[in-house]
């Protein structure tokens, strides 16, 4: 007790003194805290969503490279592939709207494995009311038979199967729009080669899928031909047979081959499809040959029939019917179109080898002004001329383009475009439409599963073309990054990039398939990579994968060996999660030395789950304007980040993304100015 006596009888008037002092602190303390708790309730501090390691965490690929598919996203030294040629005869029976026909496929398994069966794909068959697709697909949806009460689907017999022009034991199924065949002795690996052979016929849709259809112009019927024979499905070292159904709203994924075919028509009719034409000197007349061969050494556009000739019956040759012979070679798939109603133009165009080929373009004569098809030669040239030069050459010997009821399709060699489109439209369903022969006719990857490696590659690529067609015709304004940031982007309604098409709203496709994968190579571009070597590895990308089946972890290791950037944060953020981002600008202090200003720390925070580089733009008094950018791995283990700015002028505003090319979902929190703070 003594000592404590002691020890306060010694501490006791500096300890009393001290505590009238901590008691007056408090009181201060407690008023200030109370002050600043009254103040946070009406303006919150912002709390960050922003977890570093799960957008910058190392493991990302799951599987290593390998013998068939490399680790830097190119095929392997064993990479295999198997291959389909196709050889068909067609008939047009215009009264019926049916397309008959004989089919003749040689496959080759040039897998390391045997196939005890095969599988076909029965496009067609979704068409009938009973199928899947037809189960699953509303009546006013753009897929399906969009509510036409016709008897759809594939009508086969006088099947046979052979090796070595020996018959082979088989069995088959039809399973809505699948066939199996079923063989007795397993197809031997490592390049065996089987014929399959049938007879079969279908009634062409009105509207089927806006992918296939008929048009009924003033002048004739007008027949857009496509999924117009069984074809094989694709066997891959990634999933063996791919056999989705075509429920009508996912693509195609098919092998390559050569597809010679015959189609028979009236011989009123001309007919376009891909490939090239065999034998121009029995359909056309002499007149019509004359141009035909005139337009391949022309840079100007040659009428090969005109507006005029169309309804003159001395345009075609007096006969009853006609038989148009097409070839093309190492393709995915063909189609075509058959009218009386065309006019048919064409040009040559140049390619970057020295190689030239035709441009064509048939319409009808309600789509022949000059502001919608009668520019449709000029547009296919300048498409296929660009591209070309730009990211790997053409590989056809035509480019057709067709106007009729689609509103925009596909297919290698040849398009389907909605034909009242005019001007700008006219040129932007041309120029998207023949872009896709990069994506998915040159590089083949599977759109009935992952959509946006077509349909988004090709978004991207149509706005490097929009720009550059004459000197910028029908160039738009930048797209305010910011603004589909706050409405679109990580915004849940929209789904993800990486569900099928099929298992996603039909309302959300054009984002999730188009817009944002397009978006997000504009970014990786324009804002992480750089021009330079983003184009660079695309381009490796397009020539590795060209006529092969990349998946997307391949095009994902192959922009990233090629750029040198590991860019897992970017592709866990916009395709495979759908993050959101907001960078605010948390605080503006001003630096001094020697009691001069020195400069400024400009706070930046990172609020949302997606990091991205920060733009800064800094306006000074005298009206100075710097534009500071600051590279994305800043965030990796920050949640927010000082940028010092050395300076001896008072600043008078900073703006965070100024020119919005940022998917900010907050653009309120990127301004600062010396006025209002």
């Amino acid at each position: 007790m003594w000592l404590f006596f002691i020890f306060t009888s010694t501490i006791q008037p500096y300890y009393i003194m001290n505590m009238t002092k901590l008691f007056t602190f408090c009181m201060v303390c407690c008023a200030f805290a109370f002050s600043a708790s009254a103040q946070q309730a009406t303006t919150p501090a912002p709390t960050s969503n922003y977890n570093p390691a799960e957008a910058f965490g190392p493991l990302f690929y799951t599987q290593n490279g390998n013998e068939f598919r490399s680790a830097i996203g190119a095929p392997g030294p064993k990479y295999w592939q198997n291959r389909v040629d196709y050889n068909i005869t067609a008939n047009l029976d215009d009264t019926k709207n049916m397309v008959s026909g004989t089919v003749t496929i040689t496959y080759k398994n040039n897998s390391p494995d045997k196939l005890p069966y095969l599988w076909l794909q029965l496009d067609q068959n979704t068409f009938k009311e009973t199928s899947r697709g037809y189960a699953v697909t509303p009546a006013r949806s753009r897929y399906g038979a969009q509510g036409e009460k016709f008897d759809g689907g594939y009508k086969i017999q006088n099947i046979s199967v052979s090796q070595k022009a020996a018959a082979v034991k088989f069995t088959s199924l039809v399973e809505d729009t699948r066939m199996q065949i079923r063989l007795d002795q397993p197809m031997a690996p490592n390049g065996d080669i089987i014929t399959i052979k049938m007879d079969y016929s279908y009634i062409v849709p009105k509207e089927g899928s806006d992918r296939t259809g008929h048009l009924t112009t003033k002048n004739g019927e007008i027949f857009a031909i496509a999924q117009w024979f069984p074809r094989m499905s694709v066997y891959d070292d990634v999933i063996g047979w791919n056999t989705l159904p075509y429920w009508g709203g996912g693509e195609f994924y098919c092998e390559y081959g050569d597809i010679n075919f015959a189609i028979t028509a009236p011989a009123s009719h001309i007919v376009m499809g891909s490939g090239e034409l065999l034998n121009p000197a029995e359909v056309f007349t002499p007149t019509q040959l004359q141009r035909w061969n005139a337009a391949k050494t022309s840079d100007a556009t040659v009428h090969i029939r005109t507006e005029a000739e169309v309804t003159d019956p001395a345009s075609r040759p007096a006969k009853d019917k006609l038989t148009w012979k097409f070839k093309i070679l190492n393709a995915r798939d063909a189609a075509w179109a058959s009218s009386k109603a065309f006019v048919l133009d064409a040009a040559r165009y140049k390619l970057p080898s020295g190689k030239t080929g035709l441009a064509v373009s048939a319409q009808p004569v309600e789509s022949n002004g000059v502001d919608s098809y009668g520019r449709g030669v000029e547009y296919v040239k300048s498409t296929i001329e660009h591209y070309s030069s730009k990211w790997f050459e053409y590989p056809y010997p035509m480019a057709v383009n067709v106007a009729t009821n689609i509103g925009g399709m596909e297919y290698p060699g040849i398009v389907f475009c909605g034909w009242t489109a005019k001007k700008g439209s006219a040129w932007g369903v041309i120029d998207h439409e023949f872009g896709h022969t990069w994506f998915p006719m040159i590089v083949g990857s599977n759109e009935r599963k992952y959509g946006w490696m077509d349909e988004g590659f090709n978004t991207f690529i149509n706005g490097i073309s929009k720009s550059n067609f004459n000197h910028g015709e029908y160039a738009s304004a930048p797209t305010d990054m910011n603004r589909i940031g706050k409405a679109v982007i990580g915004n849940p309604a929209f789904e993800n990039i990486m569900q099928m098409p099929d298992g996603m709203a039909e309302r959300n496709i054009g984002v999730n398939l188009y817009s944002k994968p397009g978006w997000g190579l504009d970014i990786l571009r324009n804002q992480i990579l750089g021009e330079d070597r983003f184009d660079y590895a695309f381009r490796q990308y397009i020539k590795n994968w060209a006529f092969k089946h990349p998946t997307p972890f391949d095009f994902f290791r192959s922009m990233e060996n090629g750029a040198g950037e590991d860019l897992a944060w970017f592709w866990r953020s916009w395709w495979l999660n759908s993050w959101k981002m907001d960078q605010g600008i948390a605080s503006v202090e001003a630096v001094k030395k020697d009691d001069k200003l020195a400069g400024y720390n400009i706070k930046v925070v990172n609020l949302e789950k997606m990091p991205m580089p920060i733009i800064l733009q800094i306006k000074t008094k005298s009206g100075k304007t710097d534009i500071v950018k600051v590279p994305v791995d800043v965030w990796m283990k920050n949640t927010s980040w000082l940028v010092r700015y050395p300076t001896t002028e008072e600043i008078e505003s900073v703006t965070l993304d100024p020119n919005k090319v940022l998917p900010d979902s907050n653009p309120d929190n990127n301004t600062w100015t010396a006025t209002g703070n």
